[in-house]
């Protein structure tokens, strides 16, 4: 069912560092080329390089674990996600699932404009980016069929995708911080504000800069500032003006390790981004996980119940706010809904290609 390591591109690594105190076994790193790899634009990148994390062995139940944008699989490997949930007795136990995180297009380690071909570089979508986990999951590691597919935010709206694109090749979907419509109102606004204001600052040059383009942090904090965090937790960190600067000034003094170029096309890539089409193509299990004080996914707007209504096996799990939940960020925590998990997986039938 699995291809044997010869099979692979990239021979599996043990990380060079595990210095986590966490309760599942260490990550290992690979890599896996795509190759004559079609994007939606028409052009072809003949090698296209696809890395990933893999954490348990490939004779247990595989699931495909989806990061947010601008991550990597090493970004979902921290104590509040993995630590929740990969260890013995955790609802993800790595002894009994075989976990794969890719890197998706344009991510981590896998191929990005930054390797050089700068702005030359496809213009990739979630459509791609799916296309291409699909091909690492299936060819790269041979994995025919998936227990689950799980993601955040990016990975939330990938995961509804999986669900319509390959609706035979998952027993369960957990689309996490994300709606089943199309990018739009204030989650794209503010995504097309930061972006703009990347492109024209005069350091960014056409993509051509010498240097990290100047404006970029401030686009950075503004749209982070705007778009994640949740109301309730901004108001008990911030009460006062001098708190609220302070919160600002440490974020602009944070230093900004993206490189301008991946970090456009990193976000752009959700521009077409519509799942609300082929809603009743979804034949998994589905549970959506959202928070109640989401910045980009507003519960009161009604339309991720309409949408919920269309999905035949689906249920929306909303995380109530506190000053506790972050926002958007709130699903980075997997102890809001590591039992609503656990119970997918126990009911969830198993079904067949």
């Amino acid at each position: 069912m699995r291809a044997s390591c010869a099979a692979l591109t990239g021979v599996l690594l043990s990380v060079s560092t595990w210095a986590m105190a966490a309760d599942y076994p260490a990550p290992k790193q690979g890599d896996w080329i795509a190759r004559d790899f079609k994007f939606h634009t028409g052009e072809t990148m003949p090698e296209l390089r696809l890395h990933y994390t893999t954490v348990g062995e490939p004779s247990g139940q595989p699931v495909l674990v989806l990061h947010g944008t601008g991550g990597s699989g090493a970004s979902m490997l921290t104590p509040s996600f993995a630590g929740e949930l990969f260890g013995a007795g955790q609802p993800l136990d790595a002894s009994k699932y075989y976990i794969i995180i890719p890197d998706s297009i344009g991510h981590g380690k896998s191929s990005k404009p930054s390797d050089g071909m700068k702005t030359s570089f496809p213009k990739y979508d979630y459509e791609d980016m799916v296309e291409a986990q699909y091909r690492l999951v299936t060819e790269g590691l041979g994995v025919k069929h998936l227990r689950l597919v799980i993601g955040n935010s990016m990975g939330g709206m990938h995961t509804w995708l999986w669900g319509e694109k390959y609706p035979k090749a998952m027993d369960a979907l957990i689309p996490m911080a994300s709606q089943p419509t199309e990018m739009a109102s204030r989650n794209w606004m503010l995504r097309r504000i930061m972006l703009d204001t990347i492109r024209n600052d005069p350091d960014y040059n056409g993509g051509n800069y010498a240097s990290q383009p100047r404006m970029m942090k401030y686009a950075i904090t503004a749209y982070g500032i705007a778009s994640i965090g949740g109301t309730l937790a901004y108001q008990s960190q911030a009460p006062t003006a001098a708190k609220a600067d302070k919160i600002v000034d440490e974020r602009l003094a944070a230093p900004i390790t993206a490189d301008a170029n991946d970090f456009v096309y990193q976000w752009e890539s959700s521009h077409d981004y519509n799942a609300s089409e082929k809603l009743e193509a979804i034949e998994a299990s589905l549970l959506l996980i959202n928070s109640a004080d989401d910045e980009r996914n507003p519960p009161e707007t009604g339309i991720t119940d309409a949408a919920m209504k269309r999905v035949k096996n689906g249920r929306l799990y909303l995380i109530p706010a506190s000053t506790e939940t972050r926002g958007h960020g709130t699903t980075s925590n997997a102890k809001f809904y590591s039992e609503q998990i656990r119970q997918l997986l126990q009911t969830a039938p198993q079904r067949t290609m």
